[in-house]
Parts: C-alpha cells; sequence; structure tokens
C-alpha cells in the first residue's frame, strides 16, 4: 500500500493569498509613521520638512531595495527571498519604537524601506511561477489588493493601538505581524509547482501546460540588465511607473498631513477618515485583474486586454484628480474622490506590474519588476521634495501635477510596447 500524499486543491490561491496577507502588514507598517506623525512630531520635536526627509530616506532605501531584491529572489527563489524580505522589515518596524530623532528615524526607515521593497519583485516572479498567463493579472489584481486592505485596516487599527499603548508599543505590536507570517509561508510554499508534494496533478497541469517543459527548460540564468533593456518593451515598464507611482504614494504618505493640515485633524480622526479611498483601491485592484483576465478569456490578445485596461483606469484616475481640485470642500467629500482616484490606480498597476512576466520568463522577470519599481520610486522621492515647499502656499498644484502624469504615463504603453508578447 502506498503511503497517503497530502493533496490540496488551488493551491495557487492560497500562496496568493499568503502573499496578499504579507502585503497587507507591509502596509499596516509603512503606515504608521504617517498616522501617528501628530503625536511622533510632538513627542520628539519634529516638522514636516522633517517627515519629508524620513520619507524620501526611506523611497532611496526602498527604491535600491526593489532592484536588489529583484536580484535576490531570482538567485534564492521566492521562498526563502520573501522570509528574508519580511523579517528584515519587521524588525525595522519594532527598531522604530527607539527613534527618538531625525537620525535613527530615518535609519530605521531606511531599514525599513530596504526590507519591504522584496515585496514586489517577489510576488511578481512567484505570480509567473504559479499562474498561467491568463490569470496573472487576477492574481496580480488579489496581491495589490493587499496594499489597499493595509490601508484600510492600518489608520483605525493604528489609531486604537495609539489611544490604548502609544506610538512606541503601537510600532512594536504591528512589527511582529511579520514575524508571525513567516511560519505559514514556510509551512505551506514547500517548493514550485512541478514539485510541491501537496499541489494535484490538475491543478500541476492547469499551471504547466500539458507538459512540465516550462518548468524544466527556464534558464538557469537571467539575462543580463542590459539585455533585459535592449528590448523596447521593457522600457515600457520602467516609463509608464515613473509617471503613474507618484499618484499612489502621494495619498500613502501624504494624505494624513494633508488631513492633518487642512482640516486640523488629530490621530484618532486621521484614523477613521484616512481608510475611505482604500476601499476604492482594493475593488480596483480586484476589478483590473478581472477585466483583463476575462478580455483574454474572450479571445482578446494580451496585448489588447492589457491596453484596454490601462486606458480605463487611467481615465477613472485622471477624472478623479482633477475632481480633487474642482469638488473637494470637505474632508468626505475629499476621501471619496481619492477612492476613485486609487479605483483607477489599481486598475492600472496591477495590469502593469504583470507586463515583465508578459515578456520574459523565469530570473528575468524578477529583475525587470524590481528595476520598473526603482525607476517609480524616484520620481516619488522627486514630489516628496516637492510637496512640503509647495503645499506651504497649496496642495492644488500638486494634484494637477500628477493628473498630467497620468496621460504621460498610459501613452509611454502605447508608445514603447507596439505589442505586449513574449520576447524570444
Amino acid at each position: 500500500m502506498k503511503p497517503y500524499k497530502m493533496k490540496v486543491k488551488g493551491l495557487r490561491w492560497i500562496i496568493i493569498g499568503l502573499i496578499c496577507l504579507a502585503t497587507v502588514i507591509n502596509y499596516i507598517d509603512r503606515s504608521a509613521l504617517g498616522i501617528m506623525w501628530p503625536s511622533i512630531s510632538e513627542d520628539v520635536g519634529m516638522t514636516k520638512s522633517d517627515y519629508a526627509l524620513i520619507l524620501n530616506i526611506f523611497m532611496v532605501a526602498y527604491a535600491v531595495g526593489q532592484s536588489v531584491s529583484g536580484r535576490m529572489f531570482d538567485k534564492i527563489g521566492t521562498r526563502m527571498g520573501f522570509v528574508i524580505s519580511i523579517t528584515v522589515w519587521g524588525i525595522a518596524t519594532i527598531l522604530h519604537s527607539a527613534a527618538r530623532n531625525l537620525l535613527t528615524f530615518s535609519v530605521f526607515r531606511a531599514l525599513l524601506g530596504l526590507g519591504e521593497a522584496g515585496n514586489w519583485p517577489g510576488a511578481v516572479k512567484s505570480n509567473a511561477e504559479w499562474f498561467p498567463l491568463k490569470e496573472r493579472a487576477m492574481a496580480q489584481g488579489i496581491f495589490n489588493s493587499g496594499a489597499a486592505l493595509g490601508s484600510v485596516v492600518a489608520p483605525p487599527l493604528i489609531a486604537i493601538l495609539w489611544a490604548a499603548f502609544g506610538w512606541k508599543m503601537t510600532f512594536i505590536l504591528v512589527g511582529v505581524l511579520g514575524l508571525l507570517w513567516v511560519i505559514p509561508w514556510i509551512l505551506i510554499n514547500k517548493a514550485l509547482p512541478a514539485k510541491h508534494p501537496w499541489i494535484t496533478e490538475e491543478e500541476k497541469q492547469h499551471i504547466l501546460g500539458e507538459s512540465e517543459e516550462k518548468e524544466t527548460t527556464e534558464p538557469s540564468q537571467s539575462l543580463s540588465m542590459s539585455q533585459i533593456l535592449s528590448h523596447r518593451a521593457s522600457w515600457a515598464v520602467l516609463v509608464s511607473r515613473f509617471f503613474v507611482e507618484p499618484i499612489w504614494w502621494l495619498f500613502v504618505g501624504w494624505m494624513p498631513i494633508y488631513l492633518a493640515d487642512q482640516y486640523g485633524f488629530n490621530v484618532k480622526e486621521i484614523g477613521f477618515f484616512a481608510w475611505v479611498p482604500y476601499v476604492g483601491a482594493a475593488l480596483g485592484s480586484l476589478s483590473g485583474g478581472y477585466y483583463a483576465g476575462e478580455q483574454m478569456r474572450k479571445g482578446a490578445t494580451v496585448d489588447k486586454a492589457r491596453k484596454r485596461t490601462i486606458s480605463i483606469g487611467g481615465l477613472i484616475m485622471f477624472l478623479g484628480l482633477v475632481a480633487t481640485v474642482l469638488f473637494a470642500d470637505t474632508a468626505l467629500v475629499f476621501v471619496i474622490i481619492v477612492a476613485f482616484v486609487l479605483y483607477g490606480f489599481q486598475f492600472v498597476i496591477s495590469n502593469i506590474q504583470t507586463i515583465p512576466s508578459d515578456l520574459f520568463q523565469g530570473p528575468s522577470v524578477g529583475s525587470l519588476a524590481g528595476l520598473g519599481g526603482t525607476v517609480g520610486v524616484f520620481s516619488v522621492i522627486i514630489m516628496n521634495f516637492l510637496v512640503p515647499v509647495i503645499s506651504a502656499y497649496s496642495y492644488v498644484p500638486i494634484f494637477l501635477m500628477i493628473a498630467a502624469f497620468v496621460p504621460l504615463g498610459v501613452g509611454s504603453i502605447y508608445w514603447l510596447a507596439k505589442e505586449i508578447k513574449p520576447i524570444k
């Protein structure tokens, strides 16, 4: 009698579910500083300019971490890559409780950026390993919804923890969440689909196709970055992310400060308003991936499905950003309009982030995804330096500036990626 071997149906959805949960934790950890800033700045005597500097130090580390971690995931695989990334950012979050001044906050924030950066290239690479082409945008949408869900959960959760324990203990409690996540990840994600002992034969064939040739014949070494960038379509990923990324990060990094500046909100009031836009973001993540997948199932090429989805989301983003200037006369109206903006953003970004796996396979996916994240972050750094200067007079030019970025980001996909398809 053969020994019983446990099989789990839908194992790929459990894997992406764990990555989604990691992303929720990622956003709880990174959001804590901004949400609690009115209290922290009062305790340690720092200004909005100090906050901008700390934010940019995080972004520089995050930019470096995107490329470094992309290569790391290519070298050691997604299983151990995620373990290293989330352990680093969990410890960094805990260390925030010991910060006392600009220098210590900056050091711990840089460590957080290096760790959190791995989540994105790791997820793109994992999705390429665990999902067939037509399901990847949906998988990416589920993963990206973690960013939105984390941003929904973070404001009220952090406000409650802050009210009960203060900002130092809050950093410790949310940092521990990531360390706990490592346990189920190690236990469940034992191997790639071709060799995982729990995967059913049906699911393995669904992922790998008619044979395991895809899994066993992938190149063992990554293309060099110069080889990846020799293809025009690779630049579509980089340029589009340069223009699109600041839209998300403006609200992640500055919305709590905006609510405090414009409406005099304290930590509790920020906590009860700042989650609203991310409900729209979560819906956008899921619907953007679903829409692109449905287009392909109905016969559309990858190229048409991606571009059609990106165009629709871009239009929603643009109109929403203009509406923040014309109609956002109260805090409630503002956060509702931003919900539409972030819906459009996530509708778009889940497809842009999937393009590296549309173009390449194997180790090169993580490398291009990581570089795309790095390029996107550099435009965010520029924006973060501008915000405290411009906002001293008005936030209106900032909203108009990032509205202008939308057609540039969408247009770069059409111009640089004439056809999104696998590169031989």
